[in-house]
């Protein structure tokens, strides 16, 4: 077993951080809200009184935070991570944040003599909590190998997306795919509704057929079909609208960075702008559903 540090115990962090304490790895767990800090203490983990305190005598420092700069932030700063870690310890980032930020924290890591990961998520707060997370993965191919055992207490499925970097782009490739395809599914929920079909019908035919997705099967935006999709819940995350919003905001940027087109990327960040301009920031994303259908 290994001992791991954790900074950043929110809606993802704290079941991914009780998921290492129950495979048995000593844990210490550090965040500014002293409450996550009790839950997670609750949950098998120690306590840290700061980041410096939290990566004393870590092999693993894994870091869940909101964006790039808390990471750099975390990283950097004095007294961060680097100023307190050894230099034997790997920097396991599960951020979501932008590429090129992934590749700079990765570049100034190295240059300290630190080896870093980036090692984002997909699969929300129900996947966190229930150790099956999908970790998209960048660095180098020897430190992929000495994380992924880490990594497999807090996931089912672990891919190592190539170099530094890499694993933030497919994330933001595929949170866009999903945003996307969110859209997508709560259109045709609505329509086939208009045509006369109820939610349950067109669920049961729409499953089996060509339009079949996650978006559909596992997380329906329609109340009805799945029963733990928030569409039963009055839309209650999971899923921010906010954390898609920024996502969509991360591929827009990755993609004019690359010159590559994304027309309907760029369609799912304008309407996903406006559900946050409704207010409705908080609600899970699969909220578009009752702003389509309310159009």
């Amino acid at each position: 077993m290994s001992n791991i540090a954790f900074i950043g115990l929110g809606n993802m962090g704290s079941g991914m951080c009780a998921n290492l304490a129950d495979a048995g790895h000593q844990v210490r767990a550090f965040d500014l809200n002293p409450q996550a800090v009790a839950n997670a203490v609750a949950a098998g983990a120690m306590a840290a009184t700061d980041a410096a305190d939290c990566v004393a005598d870590a092999a693993f420092i894994i870091t869940m935070l909101p964006a790039g700069k808390h990471v750099h932030s975390v990283y950097f700063d004095d007294g961060g991570v680097l100023a307190s870690a050894s230099k034997d310890a790997l920097l396991i980032d599960c951020s979501t944040i932008a590429v090129d930020e992934a590749r700079s924290a990765a570049s100034k890591a190295g240059e300290q003599g630190f080896s870093a990961l980036d090692a984002p998520v997909s699969g929300g707060v129900a996947a966190a909590n229930a150790g099956t997370l999908t970790f998209m993965v960048g660095g180098e191919t020897a430190d992929f190998e000495r994380a992924k055992p880490i990594l497999e207490a807090m996931g089912k499925n672990v891919f190592h997306a190539g170099p530094s970097g890499n694993g933030q782009a497919a994330k933001t490739a595929n949170n866009m795919l999903l945003g996307i395809s969110m859209i997508a599914t709560s259109e045709a929920f609505n329509l086939a509704e208009k045509l006369g079909l109820d939610a349950q019908t067109f669920f049961d035919i729409s499953s089996k057929a060509s339009g079949q997705c996650w978006s559909m099967t596992s997380y329906c935006p329609a109340p009805g079909p799945v029963a733990a999709s928030p569409a039963n819940n009055d839309y209650e995350p999971g899923f921010t609208v906010a954390m898609m919003l920024k996502d969509l905001r991360l591929a827009q940027d990755a993609a004019d960075g690359a010159s590559a087109s994304i027309a309907f990327g760029k369609q799912a960040e304008q309407l996903y702008a406006q559900l946050d301009q409704e207010g409705l920031t908080g609600k899970d994303f699969s909220v578009v559903m009752r702003h389509i259908k309310n159009g």
